[in-house]
């Protein structure tokens, strides 16, 4: 289990990642379901989802403890799983925090037969809304004296960290995946004093695609693994054997998850799947060192990060953040917007293998 794997040994290595997502996912959400941890969607679209447990990702904790028991003498694997055990530990944090309710918001619908204005966002007729903004706060009182919008409902905000806080969280994942020394040169180039500049930002990024794009039954869980799975391909074409085995365990755990995560989902991984994932993907690229390749992979989340920074920055405008749930708004079905993100990772990422087969 120490030193290079023949292709026996990454099979069982995938055996033992996806069977034991299988197992543990199915114990997890039978615990979660007994302890009523469940999601209750604030997006109109999704209310129906309300009772699907989610904290499903502390299934990938136990898949990680498992992987290291066996192969604590493979150290790529073992710097991986201590990373991505890390970043599930943050994530985890994270979703106990919002176990905490902070605030009800209303849920207004347009009733009158024109667009209205309510804070940020011009209101269609028939469409409903959810009160968020301080400015919507102190227009809906007026609207609904005028009758202009009906409340028809009510959902519970949870209770976040501070973005500063979750920032240093996520600095502090970098500088651990630094301190390994793995990470010494990125696309050719040796990093020197840059590799913890590189990683951190690598880190925050990742987690922070994945953990936006998690919105949909297995949105996030296909893209990753669609995109560890090209990963490998791509690994297997250049002849760098030594950094399949790091993909080999994102996409087992992304395709056990996806057994009870698919389209209609019975569990979600919460901030603790995302951030198991968001850090495993960041840290096989760099530990890989494929940043070109792994990037083009992950274009979808990062486009999806794009347009809400723009929607953030008042560039753009969302009703509904982030791109997939306004796709959604718009009549677009939860599974053809999932489908759709998949093949358009499955396209690049065959683009990018063509483009190495036959450019590069």
């Amino acid at each position: 289990m120490c030193g290079k794997m023949n292709n026996g040994d990454m099979l069982i290595l995938f055996l033992i990642t996806f069977f034991g997502a299988v197992i543990f996912t199915y114990c997890i959400k039978r615990i979660l379901l007994n302890a009523r941890i469940a999601d209750n969607p604030i997006v109109s679209e999704h209310r129906h989802k309300s009772g699907t447990p989610t904290m499903g990702g502390i299934a990938f904790l136990f898949v990680i403890l498992l992987i290291i028991a066996i192969y604590y003498n493979n150290t790529p694997i073992l710097i991986m799983s201590y990373i991505m055990l890390a970043g599930g530990i943050v994530g985890l944090l994270d979703d106990l925090i919002g176990l905490k309710v902070k605030e009800i918001q209303k849920v207004v619908v347009n009733c009158c037969d024109e667009v209205i204005t309510l804070g940020r966002l011009d209101v269609e007729p028939n469409e409903e809304v959810r009160v968020a903004t301080p400015k919507a706060k102190k227009e809906i009182d007026k609207l609904v004296e005028e009758g202009k919008v009906e409340i028809i409902g009510e959902v519970p905000i949870k209770t976040e960290p501070g973005e500063l806080e979750k920032i240093i969280c996520q600095i502090l994942l970098g500088v651990l995946l630094g301190l390994t020394g793995v990470v010494t040169t990125i696309g050719g180039f040796n990093l020197g004093i840059l590799a913890f500049p590189v990683v951190i930002i690598a880190i925050l990024g990742c987690i922070n695609c994945v953990n936006l794009i998690d919105g949909m039954d297995g949105l996030a869980a296909g893209i990753v693994g669609i995109a560890s799975f090209a990963c490998c391909c791509y690994l297997y074409l250049c002849g760098n054997m030594a950094g399949i085995p790091v993909f080999i365990i994102l996409t087992g755990l992304c395709l056990g998850f996806l057994v009870f995560n698919k389209y209609p989902a019975s569990i979600f991984m919460g901030d603790t799947g995302s951030f198991v994932l968001g850090t495993g993907y960041a840290a096989a690229v760099l530990i890989s060192d494929i940043p070109y390749f792994g990037v083009l992979a992950l274009g979808v989340p990062i486009a999806s990060v794009v347009v809400s920074l723009l929607h953030r920055a008042n560039i753009i405008k969302l009703p509904v953040e982030p791109l997939h749930h306004t796709l959604n708004h718009y009549g677009m079905s939860e599974r053809k917007i999932v489908l759709s993100y998949w093949g358009v990772t499955v396209l690049l990422c065959v683009i990018g293998i063509l483009a190495q087969l036959y450019i590069f």
